[in-house]
């Protein structure tokens, strides 16, 4: 174990905003955990040893011990190298004064691209209400842990307009995230309802009710309506257009929808017509950005009729779509299960890792999910792509982890990335009994 005042460092890779990044947090990591600080090693012998060597394998990294005993952490990419120390500091024994690397040596490449989470951040949460500077530290966190996206949803129902000053403050906030995020690698995701409106939507283009509806979203079949949604959505865009923006996902209910004739069923019909040229605004504002088509509560309202008219519009392939999002309450949905990829798009799933199982809805916090969310992940796994875990607060951090882990490497057990948090939270040594309490809380 170093002991001491200091722990050395070398970084053998060009300092770019990222690497700076990688060395602050880690410094701060041990300054905190140990009270050591990181000093460049220079003539002498590095207690740890940071670069970068493509050829490991995308975002992948690998941690080995040098003939001279330095600890070296190496990445494929910046991404890579960031993971790499995110491994290193779990795996660690950390205590004050003190640094011992853990036992782990080896090469670790993530399975999954998409390996995203989604901040809920209208319902007064921690998102919503917590100071900007904890909800940095907290995604740069999440980051240690491999994820690579950070999604969040402009709710316009709540505003007269873009110009609103509270919804200024909403972008404001939200862009900030965001911005935190691409600051530490992740991309930027962003979500909308196809057809969302502000409070001062024309009475005349107002779509007809769904069980959700705030009562001001529109209907693109009436005339005018696809173009004020256009006109709308192009506004919310450009508010975000610093940013690295690499997801979009177009959404189709909770108050989303239109049950009127010419839209029916929504999932299948209206919603697809809306959505490819809300995709097309999208490319134009964002050209490298991927469009997320998701089908959250399909069949709830028109039953598989909606599934199959779905199934039908993507049968081409239309070039508009990259990905379905598939995700029920707390399910897999069956009928993906049973008829297989939409279009034969790759998915992302869209678990439900804060709520389930509480009523009222968020009147209490999360039980933790290992069985279930393992139960899910069986389910499903062989047809994913990644998946956006839907968040409403840090207190279900562990169900995070458990999910951003199996999107690393899916063959891995729920139980054992527990065992690798808890060790990592409350130190080796705890690790076996505190993973036994977790366990038993389920």
């Amino acid at each position: 174990m170093t002991k001491g005042r200091v722990l050395k460092i070398e970084v053998e890779a060009k300092k770019t905003a990222l690497v700076a990044k990688i060395l602050e947090i880690l410094g701060r990591k041990l300054l905190e955990r140990t009270g050591l600080k990181l000093k460049a090693a220079g003539k002498s012998v590095p207690d740890i040893l940071l670069g970068i060597e493509p050829g490991i394998g995308e975002e992948g990294y690998r941690i080995e011990t040098t003939s001279d005993g330095t600890v070296r952490v190496v990445g494929n990419d910046e991404n890579g190298l960031l993971y790499g120390v995110g491994k290193l500091l779990r795996d660690a024994r950390l205590g004050p004064g003190g640094f011992e690397p853990g036992a782990w040596r080896g090469t670790s490449t993530p399975q999954l691209k998409v390996r995203g989470m989604y901040f809920a951040t209208h319902f007064g949460n921690f998102y919503d209400l917590a100071p900007m500077a904890e909800i940095v530290r907290y995604i740069e966190e999440l980051a240690l842990w491999g994820c690579n996206l950070l999604s969040v949803w402009y709710d316009m129902h709540h505003f007269t307009g873009i110009d609103d000053p509270a919804a200024q403050r909403v972008i404001a906030r939200l862009h900030g995230m965001l911005k935190a995020a691409n600051d530490v690698g992740m991309g930027a995701s962003l979500t909308g309802l196809g057809n969302e409106a502000y409070s001062t939507s024309p009475k005349e283009l107002r779509a007809d009710p769904m069980p959700h509806h705030y009562h001001v979203e529109i209907c693109p079949s009436k005339p005018g309506g696809m173009e004020l949604i256009l006109k709308w959505r192009k506004e919310m865009l450009a508010a975000f257009s610093d940013l690295d923006v690499r997801y979009f996902w177009i959404w189709p209910y909770d108050q989303g929808g239109c049950k009127c004739n010419d839209c029916s069923p929504w999932g299948g019909n209206g919603f697809v017509r809306t959505a490819e040229p809300v995709a097309g605004l999208i490319r134009e504002a964002f050209p490298k950005a991927k469009i997320v088509v998701s089908t959250w509560e399909f069949g709830d309202w028109h039953g598989d009729a909606e599934w199959d008219r779905f199934y039908q519009a993507l049968a081409g392939r239309p070039d508009w779509v990259d990905f379905i999002m598939s995700e029920g309450h707390g399910d897999f949905p069956p009928y993906v299960l049973k008829h297989g990829r939409p279009g034969g798009y790759p998915i992302l799933n869209f678990p439900e890792i804060s709520m389930t199982g509480m009523w009222p809805w968020g009147g209490f916090g999360a039980n933790l999910q290992v069985t279930r969310l393992q139960k899910v992940w069986d389910t499903c796994r062989s047809m994913l792509a990644g998946g956006f875990p839907y968040s409403e607060g840090i207190y279900e951090d562990l169900n995070k982890v458990i999910c951003l882990q199996l999107y690393w490497n899916g063959d891995r057990k729920a139980e054992d990335i527990v065992q690798e948090y808890v060790a990592a939270e409350f130190g080796q040594d705890a690790a076996g009994i505190v993973t036994q309490a977790v366990m038993r809380l389920e």
